[in-house]
């Protein structure tokens, strides 16, 4: 099935159809259209498959797609139109382009932890740059992934726009097929997988990723004020966010008004009782559930730290001093976990960020600009913010990816355009004037040649 699908798909972009950019944008309308009008649809299949607040999924799911759409549509013809580049002397006289080329056919494979953002917004970006894409939904949301099939099917011709579900052996298989860009968003153990099967045929690929991300208080912190945007960058989703603060490294003076700070932020969000909350989501699966309550054995849990396996809950949780070998603090957490370390001097901050791969994202807190942008300089990481947390998602201004181990590639706004095109050079030389300097014979032309180059 999967190979015909490609096959089909790869056959339907010959034909050049979607090359033309009123298609494309009569497409992405619709799409528009679709997604607009199914949006409780789409909450509540989010709240089916891991109890997602109905808020939590139109801040981050449904209101950036549309956001995303409306934008793409609106910038397209722009984006697509050929640029003028300034030419080299040496190709006097000439005009020189960019084009803007579809790759053609591409596989999108979105994670299960916003499982119809990170499906629709890269495949708005494919399809605005006139591909034809297949769609590998996560398994583990199964009412989210059947209602993205379901629209697809309403909006697209299979031939252009399909939707495949199914589990690892199904990613496999559509891994093993020839394609021209791949886009996975995913764990780094994965991504893995993906970039070596793509490398058999020298695919190209764009990988967002993950990892350790640190969050850093120093001594001139609003403490207050952290804590109040660390809960909600912490514990939106459960935790459950690659871009989430992974751990926080806090100036050893501010520890003890941060743990008060961050237990009245805690019950300001989700009361005494956040198994009871409305507003607090999900463990995905048991899987991850076990995964996780594992790495609070024998820690010292200053906030949370209650599980129950019925309901697949966990606690918004601070931990107290984990040791860097503990299970805690070896991998991703990615999960409502929070584990605090202190320092005293930039040595020990710098010598635990510097133990760990390049993290997707890193965030500080502290009035003091010179040293905040000196933090941002020295550690490099996908992006961030400054006395903020996960809030550069949101500006589609911004490029959004890994770096190292965190992801290869970006996209959001017109990155995304520019990740689905391959970008061509094009020198149109004019026929009034010809240099006869470049052709053989070339004896006596080299030390022109040489005047030329180190007068450029």
């Amino acid at each position: 099935m999967i190979p015909e699908l490609l096959n089909d798909q790869k056959s339907y972009f010959k034909t050049g159809e979607t090359l033309s950019i009123t298609f494309r944008k009569t497409l992405l309308k619709a799409l528009l259209n679709q997604l607009v009008a199914r949006e409780q649809d789409i909450t509540d299949a989010l709240y089916n498959d891991f109890k997602k607040p109905e808020f939590e999924s139109v801040l981050t799911e449904t209101a950036i797609v549309i956001q995303d759409l409306k934008h793409t549509i609106k910038k397209l013809n722009k984006w697509a139109k050929p640029k003028r580049v300034f030419p080299a002397l040496l190709n006097f006289p000439s005009s020189d382009y960019l084009y803007a080329e579809p790759y053609g056919s591409v596989l999108v494979i979105a994670p299960w932890n916003y499982p119809y953002q990170l499906a629709l917004a890269p495949l708005v970006g494919a399809i605005a740059a006139g591909n034809t894409v297949i769609v590998k939904p996560s398994e583990l949301t199964p009412h989210t992934s059947a209602l993205i099939s379901d629209i697809i099917k309403t909006v697209f011709k299979p031939e252009h726009v399909t939707v495949v579900e199914g589990g690892v052996d199904t990613s496999t298989k559509l891994l093993e097929q020839r394609w021209d860009y791949i886009f996975f968003t995913g764990s780094v153990g994965v991504g893995k997988i993906v970039a070596k099967a793509a490398a058999v045929n020298l695919t190209p690929t764009t990988l967002e990723l993950g990892g350790k991300n640190p969050c850093i208080i120093d001594d001139t912190a609003n403490i207050k004020l952290a804590a109040k945007r660390i809960v909600w960058g912490k514990f939106v989703n459960a935790g459950q966010t690659c871009i989430a603060p992974d751990y926080i490294l806090i100036h050893d003076s501010k520890k003890d008004a941060f743990y008060k700070a961050m237990e009245y932020e805690v019950e300001l969000a989700y009361s005494t009782t956040p198994q009871q909350s409305k507003d607090f989501a999900r463990i995905i699966n048991l899987k991850n559930f076990e995964r996780l309550s594992k790495m609070l054995t024998n820690q010292n849990c200053i906030i949370g730290g209650q599980t129950d396996a019925d309901t697949l809950y966990i606690a918004p949780t601070v931990i107290d001093n984990p040791t860097l070998d503990s299970e805690v603090m070896k991998d991703e957490i990615f999960g409502p976990i929070l584990p605090v370390i202190s320092y005293q001097n930039d040595s020990e901050l710098e010598a635990i960020i510097l133990s760990y791969n390049k993290p997707l994202s890193l965030y500080v807190f502290g009035t003091n600009s010179a040293k905040a942008k000196q933090l941002i300089q020295k550690f490099s990481f996908g992006g961030g913010c400054i006395n903020d947390t996960i809030v550069h998602f949101a500006n589609h201004r911004l490029p959004f990816g890994g770096v190292g181990n965190s992801g290869l590639g970006a996209y959001h706004g017109h990155y995304t355009f520019d990740t689905f095109s391959h970008k061509k050079g094009v020198v149109k030389k004019a026929n009034w004037l010809d240099v006869p300097v470049r052709y053989a014979p070339y004896k006596g032309k080299l030390k022109l040649v040489r005047k030329v180059l180190n007068w450029l």
